[in-house]
């Protein structure tokens, strides 16, 4: 199709697109079939998308006092349109017309409406908003009113939502009265095998980012009460370094635990092809934790792994049903070593075969016509 032909749609995302797998997809996929452009952080090199770059948040401390002042006075309206990537945007796009706008998580979505004047805007929320780091007494207090106000006054005024899955889409439509659609964090599909299973090694991996909530040292705790059959390797991106130092110093007395570089987040199939089991643990300390259902758990089944997870209700619903891994009975290091001790050659082998069926259904590939379809019938809607 000529690209002059070709509906136009902005992306805006605060966050660096190469660091971003949900948005980079998402991206991709629209720039297909439309005239794409996308408003963030970074850089973006997606072929054929127009990359109009923001300008990050201040991190002066005198910036970061204004910013408590005005949220702590409830001043929710003038601390949004006083942030400096809201207002290098409308800068440079206050011109710009777009056939629709897609705003991503709460932050961009006053500024999607404002640029999209009277074309529609969807709006893909990621998680919960308003509980989003509600085990943080600071956040609590500092944030929470405002991320509450944000959904209130704007998510009504969204012709589409979506966002990551059921337990939250429910509280949005239980608490806002929308209802999102629910599109999940699947990587691309990968051709690939399983890698082979040993009788008397056990290979375990843990990728993603060291934050504190995560409470990753439960993991570590595990090898108090695990055989010596089991092996761990952390990859993490050090968004924390010193919680990541933190957690190197306790898994040291263990020799079955290893640190292994971060790579490229479209290398991470293929870089764990090699283990047996992906874990996560991940104890519920806010609403977004206990209805997790990240990108790991899916990168995990596209290497063909099994999969080792405490009672998460969403995660559990994609390992119960596809039969891809085991469940704790709660988030404890002692009862995710049990089910673990339990296993056999033949169980981890049954579980990497199951994740190799499951891997053609749970990809992006299965995203793609959602996100397209969502887009067209949002364009075709007249602007709230």
């Amino acid at each position: 199709m000529n690209s002059r032909c070709r509906k136009s749609i902005l992306v805006i995302s605060f966050s660096d697109i190469t660091r971003d797998p949900r948005v980079s997809r998402q991206v991709t996929a629209l720039a297909s079939e439309y005239s794409v452009s996308f408003a963030g952080f970074g850089t973006c090199n997606i072929e054929n998308v127009t990359f109009i770059k923001l300008e990050n948040f201040p991190t002066s401390v005198w910036e970061k006092g204004k910013k408590v002042c005005l949220l702590l006075s409830r001043m929710h309206e003038t601390f949004y349109w006083q942030q400096r990537p809201v207002v290098t945007a409308q800068q440079q796009m206050q011109n710009l017309v777009f056939d629709m706008v897609l705003a991503n998580d709460i932050d961009s979505l006053p500024l999607a409406l404002k640029i999209a004047k009277t074309s529609p805007v969807y709006f893909d929320a990621h998680e919960y908003h308003p509980r989003e780091f509600e085990d943080k007494l600071s956040w609590r207090i500092i944030q929470q009113s405002y991320k509450k106000y944000l959904c209130t006054e704007y998510l009504q005024r969204c012709a589409t939502m979506t966002t990551v899955c059921d337990g939250i889409a429910d509280e949005y439509k239980k608490n806002y009265g929308v209802t999102p659609e629910v599109i999940r964090n699947v990587p691309d599909y990968t051709e690939i095998e399983p890698s082979p299973t040993q009788e008397n090694l056990i290979r375990l991996i843990h990728h993603g980012a060291a934050i504190p909530s995560r409470n990753l040292e439960v993991m570590i705790d595990m090898f108090q009460y695990l055989d010596t059959r089991f092996q761990l390797d952390f990859m993490l991106v050090p968004n924390n370094k010193n919680y990541l130092a933190s957690i190197k110093r306790k898994a040291s007395k263990y020799s079955s635990i290893r640190f292994i570089p971060p790579v490229d987040m479209n290398s991470i199939v293929k870089s764990i092809n090699n283990y047996d089991i992906g874990i996560f643990l991940l104890p519920p300390s806010n609403f977004n934790y206990r209805y997790a259902l990240p990108n790991k758990i899916f990168e995990f089944i596209q290497a063909r792994l099994g999969i080792a997870i405490g009672p998460s209700p969403e995660m559990e619903k994609v390992v119960r049903n596809f039969d891809v891994g085991i469940i704790s009975s709660t988030f404890n290091a002692a009862d995710l070593a049990e089910r673990l001790n339990s296993l056999n050659q033949h169980d981890i082998q049954r579980m990497k075969l199951n994740s190799s069926i499951a891997s053609r259904e749970l990809c992006f590939e299965s995203n793609y016509n959602k996100i397209i379809s969502l887009s067209k019938e949002t364009i075709s809607r007249i602007h709230k």
